[in-house]
């Protein structure tokens, strides 16, 4: 599991920079959010990140084990809330909750939701939309419906 260190917060820092600099030239995401999103719940949260390519998991709670799927959005970039989807969620892995990091357009950190492994394929289950069924992704606007806020604290 890596740990968060002063250093990985350093280089974090300077992805998110890189990443906003990158956007304002460009008007593209630079594909880091998941990345910047993954480390910063984890410090946080107080996770530990569990190593790369770990099916289907991102973090665990050392006090409590629980095992999470982290997705991370820059929300609200150029204004834009509606109909932004969540990275997609791998049902078939061990998990007991996903977590969505939202950030604001300088990929700071702005909330974090929780959902419940049930609610969370509840929702994917739910008739209606090829991207909910087929590609395992909800909507922000479905997932603040499931999930809970964690970070602020209430």
């Amino acid at each position: 599991m890596t740990n968060i260190t002063p250093e990985l917060i350093e280089i974090i820092d300077e992805a998110r920079d890189l990443a906003r600099r990158y956007y304002k030239l460009t008007g593209r995401p630079l594909g880091m959010t998941g990345e910047i999103g993954e480390v910063e719940a984890a410090r946080l949260l107080g996770l530990e990140l569990e190593p790369v390519r770990t099916a289907g998991l991102d973090a665990r709670d050392p006090r409590t084990g629980r095992k999470y799927q982290i997705k991370a959005r820059a929300w609200g970039v150029d204004g834009r809330r509606k109909s932004q989807r969540m990275g997609t969620i791998k049902r078939t892995h061990i998990f007991d909750a996903v977590l969505l990091v939202l950030m604001d357009d300088a990929y700071r950190v702005t909330e974090i939701l929780e959902a419940e492994r049930s609610a969370v394929l509840d929702a994917l289950e739910a008739p209606g939309s090829v991207a909910r069924n087929k590609r395992g992704q909800l909507a922000v606007s479905g997932f603040r419906r499931i999930g809970r806020r964690v970070w602020p604290a209430a």
